[in-house]
């Protein structure tokens, strides 16, 4: 077992700005982190040990909290990997933001980290394309309002409780956006998730943006409703595979495969939702049935959903949105620089992987 959080976390972390102390996610550069406490039991990949011995032959990947990413452990002990002949080390972090900046320097051949977050990175001119995308949030992240809000237009002055520069932070902006308002509209209060859903429940704000199982928390105290969510913006979230370029040159046949290996993980998680459930919640230390609230919520991307992803003419594909994501994260000085999205996407992968 890695950690015993009690939910997934992640969010913004762009690079060189404080990370936040709670477990948190975020889409976004450095500030986009999926924080998680913890590090876990003995073996399972201790984050950064070995960091200054020479590579193995093996693609190192890490691995952070977040159920497109913890998926790569059903991969693991399904024997997905060995199927089609990918030599993969999956690397656990406790941390999310150690693995982008792991990926970053080197350390690890591959990671587990959103689009966001690959960012700041990128705006820096380093060496990492995107080559798999592993989910979108899709209902896990949601603004829940008290009863008295009807629309947005009541929330016109009203208290909202979020973690800032977080992905929840995100999610109110692009919430706002669509609907004809900004963040001068409303008053953002600045707490940890866990704090933001507890200031909700007790009628101290108005509002909260927060993600499962907070969101799930909410619905059943009847005290409070989704008035939007990570499903009203979709291609807006995405957690990928990114790859150091030259694990792409030296590696490719390993990425390719682990590419097929996600083909098979999706499918195996939509047919026995059980027991994908089991071997994931193990890796966190959470109880099976506690993390099935997790997989509803998450839109795992099979190949049909990647091509459409790696589809430059596609609006939510990865360079559709990347606009949206940079100007976010512009915006809240979260990265310096405007980042080249193009040159941080390789498609010839997928393509590889999907030619059969």
């Amino acid at each position: 077992m890695h950690h015993a959080e009690s939910r997934p976390a992640r969010r913004f972390h762009v690079l060189g700005n404080l990370a936040p102390t709670t477990p948190s996610r975020s889409p976004f550069g450095a500030a986009l982190s999926r924080f998680r406490k913890g590090l876990g039991a003995l073996g399972l990949g201790l984050a950064l040990v070995g960091a200054s011995t020479p590579a193995l032959a093996e693609l190192k990947v890490g691995v952070s909290d977040w159920p497109g990413w913890v998926a790569w452990y059903v991969a693991e002990q399904k024997g997905f990997f060995k199927k089609h002949k990918a030599d993969v080390k999956l690397v656990w972090f406790a941390n999310y933001t150690d693995s982008i900046s792991a990926l970053s320097s080197g350390q690890l051949d591959a990671n587990s980290q959103t689009w966001s977050d690959t960012m700041g990175p990128l705006a820096k001119g380093l060496p990492l394309k995107a080559v798999l995308v592993n989910d979108n949030s899709a209902g896990n992240d949601a603004l829940m309002v008290s009863g008295k809000i009807k629309g947005f237009a009541d929330l016109k002055g009203k208290s909202i409780a979020l973690e800032e520069f977080s992905i929840s932070h995100f999610v109110l902006a692009t919430a706002l956006a669509k609907n004809g308002m900004s963040q001068k509209d409303v008053k953002v209060v600045n707490l940890s998730a866990g704090d933001a859903a507890a200031a909700f429940l007790s009628g101290r704000v108005d509002a909260a943006v927060v993600w499962n199982p907070w969101v799930a928390q909410i619905e059943k105290s009847g005290k409070g409703k989704a008035l939007f969510t990570s499903k009203d913006m979709p291609g807006l979230i995405p957690d990928l595979l990114v790859a150091q370029d030259k694990a792409i040159k030296a590696k490719r046949k390993d990425l390719v495969g682990m590419i097929r290996a996600w083909f098979d993980t999706e499918k195996f998680i939509r047919d026995n939702p059980d027991e994908a459930a089991k071997i994931m919640s193990k890796v966190v230390g959470m109880k099976p049935e506690e993390y099935k609230v997790f997989l509803p919520g998450t839109r795992f991307f099979d190949a049909a959903a990647n091509q459409t992803a790696f589809n430059a003419a596609d609006p939510k594909s990865l360079l559709g949105v990347a606009p949206t994501i940079a100007s976010f994260l512009l915006d809240k000085k979260l990265i310096d620089g405007k980042p080249d999205a193009a040159k941080g996407i390789d498609a010839s992968l997928l393509t590889e992987a999907l030619g059969k």
